[in-house]
């Protein structure tokens, strides 16, 4: 500390001359001290470092920062009589300060390596799907003949939330598509007159595909975007982790119910579809080809086969499984923020669609191979 109060600024020959240690432990009273000097408006000013006894990197900063204030006064400033080893550290600091950090540069692999790289991710979170599908089928295994581990109550609020509360917009959905599609096909069976085969294009279309395909869709959009939400906002918040340290498991508690509601509450949403699907198409009919009510309901049975309401109503189930499992999932995904319940809530939709757009194309395969 004496040794430091020694560094001193002489005005007559414009010198800092430093002495003493100018290490980390003085670096406090060494700027106090360069604070209190009275530099020269113009000339030069040479910094000393003749009586310097030791200097470590520190010691070499202050110099460097007191010579860049210096010379931001347009004073001109130069170093004397300093040892080779602290010339060599003052160089190194001043290197270190003044260059620019070089960026590493990061190359963009070639399209096949990031396709490659995106295939393997794909086929990982598919492999994670399938155990979590096993780990749940499992579990539900081992209470299905147990009915106190049954959630009765968490099961009929499922129904009552996927199901009843769904009946509105689908039924709103189901009829106007009725409309639309007799009104397209209508169009051009008019041209050939040929306007009572609506009815049959009309059921087929509705019982077969349109009725379970859209409802589907529409209950993967309000239902499985839910079960996302709710279940990653549980994780966030460490519920699920609550429960495994109380011995209850989040799959025989959370999502098998979820699973089995929404199992049981599509196929009745389904036939809700079908009724207002054929209702909507009854009604444009009626107006736009003046088929009456009575002739519409009249051919339809007898053009309509029992099988192909089972079909479209059998497709539902796997839509169910499909929708739950995939929104569970990627529920039980959610890791971070909130941010990444909004990311998965939105894969799970697009994922949900996409697989429903799979298997109803696989049944289509399927029913065309067994000619049904």
């Amino acid at each position: 500390m004496q040794n430091n109060q020694q560094t001193h600024y002489d005005a007559k020959t414009k010198q800092l001359i430093c002495r003493g240690n100018w290490d980390i432990n003085c670096l406090s009273d060494l700027q106090a001290l360069l604070k209190t000097i009275a530099w020269p408006a113009t000339g030069d000013v040479t910094l000393n470092g003749e009586a310097i006894d030791r200097m470590d990197s520190a010691g070499a900063w202050l110099l460097h920062e007191t010579r860049f204030a210096l010379t931001k006064k347009k004073l001109t400033v130069r170093q004397e009589k300093f040892t080779p080893s602290h010339e060599q550290l003052l160089t190194l600091v001043e290197n270190e300060l003044t260059e620019e950090p070089v960026l590493p540069t990061v190359s963009l692999p070639p399209w096949l390596a990031s396709l490659g790289k995106r295939t393997v991710n794909q086929l990982n979170e598919f492999q994670a799907f399938l155990a979590f599908v096993g780990r749940l089928s499992t579990e539900a295994l081992s209470i299905v003949f147990d009915a106190t581990r049954w959630r009765w109550s968490s099961l009929a609020m499922v129904v009552y939330r996927t199901g009843y509360e769904a009946l509105p917009i689908i039924a709103l959905l189901s009829f106007l598509i009725g409309i639309v599609i007799t009104y397209q096909m209508g169009v051009q069976l008019k041209n050939y007159g040929a306007d009572i085969y609506v009815v049959d294009l009309l059921g087929l279309s509705v019982l077969r595909e349109f009725g379970p395909l859209l409802t589907a869709i529409m209950v993967a959009g309000r239902t499985g975007s839910a079960f996302t939400a709710q279940l990653g906002m549980m994780k966030l918040n460490q519920e699920i982790d609550a429960l495994d340290t109380m011995g209850v498991t989040p799959g025989e508690l959370l999502m098998l119910p979820r699973i089995i509601g929404l199992f049981i509450a599509l196929p009745l949403l389904t036939m809700w579809s079908d009724i207002f699907g054929i209702v909507g198409g009854m009604i444009m009919a009626n107006s736009m080809m003046n088929i009456s009510w009575y002739d519409f309901l009249h051919r339809f049975p007898h053009v309509i086969p029992l099988r192909t309401l089972l079909i479209g109503l059998g497709k539902a189930p796997v839509f169910a499984l499909i929708i739950a499992s995939i929104g569970c999932f990627q529920g039980m995904r959610v890791e971070g923020s909130a941010e990444s319940v909004g990311r998965n809530t939105t894969r799970s939709v697009v994922l949900a669609i996409f697989f429903i757009m799979a298997a109803d194309a696989a049944f289509s395969v399927i029913f065309s191979k067994l000619k049904l």
